[in-house]
């Protein structure tokens, strides 16, 4: 997926009410970027981190520039923006670029099940079991080459598990697909240091039919990719 407008460096000055980041661009002027990631950013947002911010003009839109990216300016790239993960996705399922789920002909987004509940997309086809696919956007990085989940707690995301687990044992297909926005790791598991509730859900959730599909993406400041699965759990070693 290319980005709409061409990113702009910039360095990260702060970020504060979740969803605001000050920079300063290259040419030394400050601007306001909307910061789209309402989790914690653990190890993303520190002073002076370099940053890619995409501009827009559009005249309903208050803040005119996007924090997108964060640069680790030794060759890779974390994607903060958790907005772009379903996108990806949903146009890597349409284009039968997802292996496990290349078989599903028709994708239905933010379709309603469960109980108040909402997929991110459902997937059928021929002579298979609906596919009921939750999607997950990783950024946390606290160990070389692994990529952890969640970076904060998330009762919304537990929940989310528990939902799944009743569409597994009804029969149906449940996966839940965490896409990793670094292009630093091979590895992913959940972070139970910070969320151990999430964690036993996730173990509930393996038990009782749900899949897990860890994916990894190709990140320039031109755009994003889904890349090739990466492995659950942690590296040997």
């Amino acid at each position: 997926m290319r980005f709409q407008t061409e990113l702009v460096p910039a360095r990260l000055i702060r970020r504060y009410k979740r969803f605001l980041a000050d920079c300063t661009l290259e040419d030394g002027r400050e601007v306001v970027a909307h910061c789209a990631n309402p989790g914690s950013m653990m190890g993303l947002a520190a002073e002076g981190t370099k940053i890619w911010l995409e501009p827009n003009d559009d005249p309903k839109k208050k803040l005119k520039y996007g924090w997108r990216l964060v640069d680790h300016e030794n060759g890779h790239f974390t994607g903060v923006d958790t907005a772009l993960p379903n996108r990806a996705v949903r146009a890597a399922l349409e284009a039968g670029q997802i292996a496990l789920l290349r078989d599903y002909g028709a994708v239905r987004a933010e379709v309603r099940y469960a109980e108040n509940s909402r997929i991110d997309f459902l997937l059928s086809g021929d002579g298979l079991p609906d596919a009921y696919v939750e999607v997950k956007s990783v950024t946390l990085s606290r160990q070389h080459g692994l990529a952890e989940f969640p970076d904060s707690v998330t009762a919304r995301g537990a929940k989310h598990l528990a939902a799944l687990a009743e569409m597994a044992q009804a029969g149906h297909r449940a996966v839940l697909l965490y896409l990793v926005q670094r292009t630093d790791c091979t590895h992913v598991d959940m972070a139970s240091d910070i969320d151990p509730a999430y964690a036993a859900a996730h173990q509930a959730a393996t038990r009782a039919g749900v899949e897990t599909l860890c994916l990894g993406t190709n990140i320039t400041p031109h755009g994003v990719d889904i890349a090739a699965p990466l492995a659950l759990g942690r590296p040997a070693g």
